[in-house]
């Protein structure tokens, strides 16, 4: 991947030199990075959200935003050095590879995507970093992938990286201990595209970011805040003012998530504000029951949605990813899931081993619930 045509593009923007632009990974694999005309003040690229609960929106980030991420991120990281990219390149994480390696003057490492993630291809990719400083951005599932590789020289890399960024999905408890017990230094992220990607770190805020909780009918909605904010979607006024609004001066995104801030402004997110489930007449928590069956043996990740049912209303469904998804185990885990559970044990089960994702690894929510409505319609 020759990515020197999109870096001197996006340089030129990040500079007011050039037009805004957003990048596009073409089929063979080759990146460009398009002029996009936004009408937003100082706009330098745009990006496409995930589309994981719907359309994606083409996000407008600013030089300014864009310039306090990196900073606060340097802050953050104590330091610059070198970025290896493992993301796609077209989405909010794989952008900011490449805005903080040019606001820290490093060359940034492409790993080659020709055949997906793999861990040999993010091995021999860590192999040919060359600065003290090091630093890369996963998803939970390409963390999990390298911590299962056999390869001992796998290992090796990933401890050689001064901090792994890990986001995009909720990392579990498990993972984030076992890669502690390697000697892995993981900092977990939250944020969107809609804040330059992640702007909390491991709870806590990054300089010039704020966090609160909102009321009313923003009732327990995490809404972020501060200098990373983007400058809307483009050419889409309703979307945008309906997920961004200004106080006192601070321009502020809502998400679609729910949260907890503590005494000492640490930021727990509670899962997706449209994840409660109405089933029965009884209120789920699809967060809730996702953790429930993740603690389960053999189960490697779950994802839970209510899907129609003309019985109840809404029944709960439950897309599993096991080490073993043949009949035999899956009747065990029914068992399991059954006792945990009890009411709110899931009505359809789909048992595969890997979850459905995006290419950016975030999990494929729609494409998910559809096979899980159709596997509730079959029964």
């Amino acid at each position: 991947m020759d990515i020197d045509p999109v870096l001197k593009a996006l340089a030129a923007a990040l500079h007011g030199e050039g037009p805004a632009v957003e990048i596009v990974v073409h089929q063979d694999g080759q990146p460009e990075a398009v002029p996009v005309e936004t009408g937003v003040e100082e706009a330098a690229v745009v990006v496409r959200t995930s589309g994981s609960t719907g359309t994606p929106k083409a996000t407008v980030l600013t030089v300014d935003a864009l310039a306090a991420s990196s900073v606060a991120t340097a802050m953050a990281l104590r330091g610059e050095g070198q970025w290896l990219l493992a993301l796609p390149l077209q989405y909010v994480a794989g952008v900011q590879v490449l805005v903080r390696s040019l606001y820290a003057g490093t060359r940034p490492w492409v790993m080659d995507q020709s055949n997906g993630f793999t861990p040999e291809a993010f091995t021999a990719a860590a192999e040919e970093l060359t600065d003290k400083i090091r630093f890369t951005s996963l998803v939970p599932t390409q963390l999990q992938r390298l911590l299962d590789s056999p390869a001992p020289e796998t290992l090796a890399v990933l401890r050689r990286f001064n901090t792994i960024l890990l986001g995009g999905a909720p990392a579990s408890d498990e993972l984030l201990a076992n890669a502690q017990a390697e000697g892995l230094h993981v900092v977990t992220t939250y944020g969107s595209a809609e804040t330059c990607g992640g702007c909390v770190y491991d709870g806590e805020p990054l300089d010039g970011v704020e966090v609160r909780i909102g009321e009313g009918e923003l009732e327990g909605r995490i809404l972020l805040g501060g200098d990373t904010v983007a400058g809307g979607y483009l050419d889409a006024p309703r979307a945008t003012n309906a997920a961004f609004l200004e106080e006192d001066g601070v321009r502020w995104y809502v998400t679609g998530d729910l949260g907890e801030v503590t005494d000492d402004g640490k930021l727990t997110v509670l899962g997706r504000a449209d994840d409660v489930i109405i089933t029965g007449g009884l209120k789920a928590s699809a967060g809730y029951i996702q953790s429930k069956l993740e603690e389960l043996d053999g189960v490697t990740a779950a994802f839970v949605a209510g899907v129609p049912s003309r019985e109840w209303g809404q029944a709960v469904a439950a897309y599993v990813a096991m080490t073993d998804p043949s009949p035999e185990e899956l009747k065990g885990f029914t068992a399991r899931h059954e006792a945990a559970l009890g009411v709110l044990a899931p009505k359809t089960v789909v048992a595969e081993k890997d979850l459905l994702m995006l290419p950016n690894g975030k999990p494929d929510r729609l494409a998910m619930i559809e096979q899980l409505s159709a596997a509730h319609q079959g029964q």
